[in-house]
């Protein structure tokens, strides 16, 4: 009963935002709760469930909150201006230049495994970009998306972290013989991004483009930039970075901090600082609150054990005379588990089960582990409405979720296959 009304409330919520129905923020709160009621839940229980999703969310969701208020400020201080300007020049308004260096710039950045850091960073520098060329900012977030997918495969992320602790190994066993898998899929990304490119290239044409950014802002948008302070602005987000990715400081700190630091260094008077604030509030709010929508929904299924009923009635559908094929079917379930599991529900309630069935059947329990990282929270995990990257990907692009999953999900399950069909075919996993 518990696992029926669990997938009932995966499959009911993404009818409800894709076809429009609802806003994603009342979805992740009444969608739950009504399932919750219908599986004999007091108000008192559910309220508790809330309380636990929220307080587990609540660090991420002011790091998102802050975030965007630091890249919002700096983008009004006009920091990425001579980068836009450089990218403007060289693409010589060609979106197939734009969209493919989209591409590769992200994966780029995704080495460091770290899916809030790539999406503040690349946004921000191409969301101006695709604005002033016209380019569907769909194909910003999709693109991006994609091309973070194959590099989440790398040991640090946390997607990695989870599957190499729980099924206590190390890189070497779990990370290399994907390789091949993760190059193909990066090459996959690259020619649905040179497929897009041309498909804008079709529509837009190739503009005589010359940079002139300055020309189209608002008298309000020109009087908040400070060209003199490009290099101090330059200096702090660099530095922001390095200790994002060196972890010296609790990330919702560091933001918090630099937010308030960005804010006084670049606009010392009170009206400017309001003037930013107002500018961006609604985005900060969208990105914040369905971070907190999203505790919600999560804390609901985990409290109430759907997630758990869902993983156990997932691995009784197995015929033991295909026990073969469990690595395969992991690997092809993967992308679309990222809809119904958070990485912790999945990596350390789901991979332990399906392992042990494996090593009953005789399977290396690795090849588990290896199938579920060809999708499962790595190339799943920027179109899921259970992790806050997603949020935070579609508030930087300004872009609906639902508009984004119906975009974007069928690219991200073609990336799982060719990675799956690449696994198959270098032996990574088995038949």
């Amino acid at each position: 009963m518990l696992a029926l009304l669990g997938f009932a409330t995966i499959g009911l919520f993404l009818l409800l935002i894709i076809t429009k129905r609802l806003s994603v923020l009342t979805a992740l709160v009444l969608v739950p709760l009504v399932m919750g009621i219908l599986a004999g839940f007091s108000p008192k229980e559910l309220g508790e469930m809330i309380l636990a999703g929220i307080k587990q969310v609540a660090p991420t969701g002011i790091l998102l909150m802050f975030a965007v208020l630091y890249f919002a400020t700096m983008l009004d201080a006009g920091l990425f201006d001579p980068i836009i300007g450089g990218i403007i020049r060289y693409v010589k308004g060609d979106p197939l230049k734009v969209i493919v260096g989209t591409a590769l710039l992200t994966m780029i950045v995704h080495l460091d495994g770290d899916g809030t850091a790539t999406f503040m960073i690349v946004l921000s520098a191409f969301l101006p970009i695709y604005r002033q060329l016209k380019i569907n900012r769909l194909i910003l977030s999709g693109v991006v998306a994609l091309s973070v997918g194959p590099l989440h495969l790398v040991p640090w992320s946390g997607t990695s972290a989870r599957a190499l602790s729980t099924l206590k190994t190390d890189a070497t066993q779990l990370f290399n013989p994907n390789i091949p898998a993760i190059l193909a899929g990066m090459a996959w990304v690259l020619l649905v991004a040179y497929r897009f490119g041309l498909q804008e290239r079709k529509r837009l044409g190739v503009l005589d483009l010359h940079y002139v950014h300055h020309e189209n802002l608002t008298e309000q948008q020109r009087a908040l930039r400070r060209p003199r302070f490009v290099w101090i602005n330059a200096a702090l987000t660099i530095a922001l970075i390095i200790t994002l990715m060196k972890g010296w400081v609790p990330t919702p700190a560091l933001f918090v901090v630099a937010s308030a630091g960005a804010l006084l260094i670049n606009y010392p008077r009170l009206s400017d600082q309001q003037t930013v604030l107002r500018n961006h509030g609604n985005n900060i709010f969208m990105v914040s609150g369905m971070i907190f929508a999203a505790g919600v929904f999560s804390g609901i299924l985990t409290g109430s054990k759907m997630i758990d009923a869902m993983a156990t009635s997932l691995v009784s559908l197995i015929p033991q005379q295909h026990a073969s094929w469990l690595p395969t079917l992991t690997a092809l379930t993967s992308m679309p588990a990222s809809l119904l599991f958070t990485p912790d529900a999945y990596y350390f309630g789901v991979v332990p089960i399906l392992s042990q069935t494996a090593t009953q059947f005789g399977i290396d329990p690795l090849e588990i582990g290896r199938a579920a990282l060809l999708g499962q929270m790595t190339v799943g995990f920027p179109v899921s409405p259970l992790t806050a990257s997603t949020f935070l990907l579609v508030g930087l692009a300004e872009v609906d979720l639902g508009d984004h999953q119906k975009f974007t999900l069928k690219w991200a399950f073609g990336t799982t296959l060719v990675m799956t069909l690449a696994a198959l075919l270098t032996g990574s996993i088995h038949l």
